[in-house]
């Protein structure tokens, strides 16, 4: 167990496999990384601070996937996040930060829902915790950070379940 964090699993969802042309929303993608906690173990903020300094939290979300060396955090420096930068939102904020972002206008595939249901809002729904990672400004962007156009990040805390959620909403 690294850090008090034991990694699960993974599931990543792309938009391309379920597009019925690839120029429409192809380059979306939902990446899901499942740690296991000790329920009593440690805090929120003591979660996250085991979150960040997990093997899993370093990706880039660019193609390199999981470095145990790595420098960056998404579209961030690793080094410039800070457990006390997630702000906790409700579950009807999550849900309306990432329908919006799913795209209301986008007649979203049966297949796509079904998925997205599973692996993300119920996920969302059982959660004790949401915690939302806000723009962290052109500061904190590493060199090449502007590669996502959107770029949305839960951490997700299920205490009954000993699990916290690494969940990355981007499109590059």
């Amino acid at each position: 167990m690294e850090n008090g964090l034991a990694h699960e699993d993974s599931a990543f969802i792309n938009f391309r496999r379920y597009a019925r042309d690839p120029k429409e929303h192809g380059y979306r993608w939902v990446d899901i990384k499942r740690l296991r906690f000790s329920a009593e173990s440690m805090d929120d903020g003591e979660l996250h601070a085991a979150l960040i300094g997990h093997e899993q939290f370093r990706n880039d979300y660019a193609g390199g996937g999981v470095l145990s060396d790595g420098t960056r955090h998404g579209p961030y420096w690793l080094r410039l996040i800070a457990p006390d930068l997630y702000k906790s939102i409700s579950q009807e904020r999550a849900v309306q930060i990432l329908r919006e972002w799913v795209d209301p206008l986008w007649d979203v595939p049966t297949e796509l829902e079904t998925d997205l249901q599973r692996e993300v809002f119920a996920r969302v729904d059982a959660a004790d915790g949401i915690y939302y990672l806000g723009e962290l400004g052109d500061e904190a962007m590493h060199d090449w950070g502007g590669v996502h156009d959107s770029f949305h990040e839960f951490v997700l805390i299920d205490r009954a379940a000993g699990q916290v959620t690494l969940l990355v909403a981007a499109d590059d």
